[in-house]
C-alpha cells in the first residue's frame, strides 16, 4: 500500500485568510459596505491573535478596501468637477473607472483568494501593506 503524505491539511489561519479575501470580493461585487464592515470586524478579531497568514491577508484586504473607497471618492469628485452627473461625459468616466479601476481591484482580489486558498501569503501590488512574515 502506497502511503502518500496528506496535502489537505490547512495552513494555520487559512480559513480566516480565505474569509478575508472572500469578504473583500463580496464588498466589491455583491454587498458593498456590509461586507466591508464584516471584514473590519474580522480584522479586529484576528489582528493580534491570528496566524501570520491570516494577519497578512487581513491587512491586505482592509488596505485594498480602503484604497478602493478612496479611488471611488476621487472618481466621484472628478465627475462633479467635470460637470456633474448630468454631464455628457459622465458615462465615459464611469466606464473608464469600471474598465480599469474596479476590474483591477477585483482581479487582485481573485489572485489574493487563490493565494489564500493555497495557504500562501501575498501582497497586493501598489495597494498592499507589508506583511510581518
Amino acid at each position: 500500500m502506497n502511503h502518500m503524505p496528506q496535502e489537505d491539511t490547512p495552513t494555520p489561519g487559512q480559513g480566516v485568510a480565505v474569509m478575508a479575501e472572500g469578504l473583500y470580493l463580496a464588498n466589491l461585487l455583491l454587498l458593498p459596505g456590509i461586507c466591508f464592515l464584516a471584514l473590519v470586524w474580522l480584522y479586529f478579531r484576528h489582528r493580534v491573535s491570528g496566524s501570520s497568514l491570516a494577519r497578512c491577508h487581513l491587512r491586505q484586504t482592509v488596505a485594498a478596501s480602503l484604497w478602493a473607497g478612496v479611488i471611488l471618492v476621487i472618481v466621484n469628485a472628478l465627475i462633479l468637477i467635470g460637470g456633474g452627473w448630468q454631464s455628457a461625459d459622465v458615462w465615459m468616466y464611469v466606464i473608464i473607472y469600471f474598465t480599469i479601476g474596479h476590474s483591477t481591484l477585483v482581479l487582485l482580489g481573485m489572485v489574493g483568494l487563490a493565494k489564500a486558498m493555497a495557504g500562501k501569503s501575498w501582497r497586493y501590488p501598489l495597494l498592499g501593506v507589508r506583511c510581518d512574515g
